[in-house]
């Protein structure tokens, strides 16, 4: 098993145009702004995606990308774990764009799906709050949403995941079109 690196948003950008870029968000977030060149492949599609970033990884190094870096990190785990050398970026694009450096959008993006983070965050908050009502107007009990939404946070800091997430993207506005992610593939495989 390899161990992934990290590379600072300066490293990274002086290294650009000779790095493959994975970005592993959604396809809404990827919509919203990547970094130059960066090629999506959701993480949830990482598995499928092996072998051509194994084959990617054997012509050169391989930068793994999402918003913030968990999730980068995580695929970058997944990788090492299969043997693929990865580098991951710290801080993500939200990093990479505080530093000043330019984010690219697809041509013909109308809207971007909002970010994982503030769809968990919208999610977390609806549920708190249906929780709070429905036990103040119907039933206590019913104040146990509440109270598996706070659960559900505490744990997802302390292992650095987040099973909300994980159901988020499994939303139709959050999954890859087949002919998208099949042509992705075929751009890693002719890199």
């Amino acid at each position: 098993m390899t161990t992934p690196t990290v590379l600072a948003t300066d490293e990274a950008r002086t290294r650009l145009p000779e790095l493959t870029v994975i970005d592993v968000r959604t396809p809404g977030e990827y919509a919203g702004g990547h970094l130059p060149g960066a090629l999506n492949i959701p993480l949830d599609q990482i598995q499928r995606a092996l072998p051509d970033i194994r084959h990617a990884a054997e012509r050169g190094d391989v930068l793994v990308v999402c918003a913030s870096g968990a999730r980068s990190e995580n695929a970058g785990r997944v990788l090492a774990e299969n043997g693929v050398r990865a580098a991951t970026l710290s801080g993500g694009t939200s990093a990479w764009a505080a530093d000043g450096h330019e984010l690219h959008r697809p041509q013909g993006a109308s809207r971007a799906t909002w970010g994982m983070e503030r769809q968990v965050r919208l999610t977390a908050g609806v549920i708190v709050l249906l929780g709070l009502l429905l036990g103040l107007v119907v039933h206590p009990g019913f104040q146990l949403l509440s109270a598996g939404i706070a659960g559900g946070l505490v744990f997802s800091a302390l292992t650095n995941t987040c099973g909300m997430a994980a159901l988020l993207a499994k939303l139709p506005h959050n999954r890859p079109r087949a002919a998208d992610l099949d042509n992705t593939l075929a751009a890693l495989r002719h890199r």
